[in-house]
């Protein structure tokens, strides 16, 4: 018997929520499939509209704008990840959930059945390329506010209670956390598009990102 997971999500963020339709999760889907590939700035609720065969009316009833679906997409994937970390690490040792964590985090995520037809590649693409935006903008506060960035907070302060588990003394353990999350995304998307800014030229492992980010938590850390 498979367990479907659903995640709730913050009912400020939408008009009609989208799991409660088959358009709804169209809409989640496919926005997912055409920011991934043409870009935030580029992607309109129009074009979203004709790639599922619909009306712009229709989308507008289930977000108000395409920030409060990106909005939705990250709050999607911030309690995915959560969800695969709660999972995971229980019974390991501090250092064990630490390195379990910069693993998850700079590598392509595991699937879980979810019951959503979404692409999880794509879903990460969009939160290392596209997440900084649904908090560099000048409503940061009134959103804050309303508890839309929840989900990444309680991910944060999960891996922020580790790191004082593996090191009770550690004076800024919420800090590490944030830039543990960060640091793996940024150099993710400096691999792929400014790779001059990272050492994946002259580095041959696959996973040098993961080895990276270790080195600066348990240097951190020590």
């Amino acid at each position: 018997m498979e367990v479907s997971v659903r995640f709730k999500i913050n009912e400020k963020i939408y008009l009609k929520d989208p799991e409660s339709s088959d358009l709804g999760q169209d809409i989640l889907s496919n926005s997912i499939e055409l920011i991934a590939e043409i870009g935030f700035e580029s992607f309109t609720f129009k074009k979203l509209a004709a790639k599922i065969e619909t009306t712009e009316a229709s989308i507008y009833r289930y977000f108000e704008n395409k920030h409060k679906l990106l909005l939705y997409i990250l709050n999607l994937f911030w309690s995915y990840l959560e969800y695969i970390l709660t999972f995971n690490i229980n019974g390991l040792s501090p250092k064990e959930k630490l390195e379990f964590i910069i693993k998850i985090l700079t590598n392509e995520l595991p699937d879980i059945p979810d019951g959503k037809a979404i692409n999880k590649t794509h879903l990460q693409m969009i939160v290392i390329a596209e997440g900084s935006k649904a908090y560099l903008v000048k409503e940061v506060n009134e959103i804050n506010k309303d508890k839309m960035f929840q989900p990444y907070k309680d991910l944060c302060e999960k891996i922020a209670s580790i790191i004082k588990e593996y090191k009770s003394s550690y004076k800024f353990p919420h800090s590490l956390a944030s830039t543990i999350i960060e640091t793996a995304f940024t150099q993710l998307y400096f691999k792929d598009h400014l790779p001059r800014l990272t050492d994946s030229v002259n580095n041959k492992q696959k996973n040098y990102i993961e080895i990276f980010v270790k080195d600066i938590v348990f240097k951190a850390l020590s």
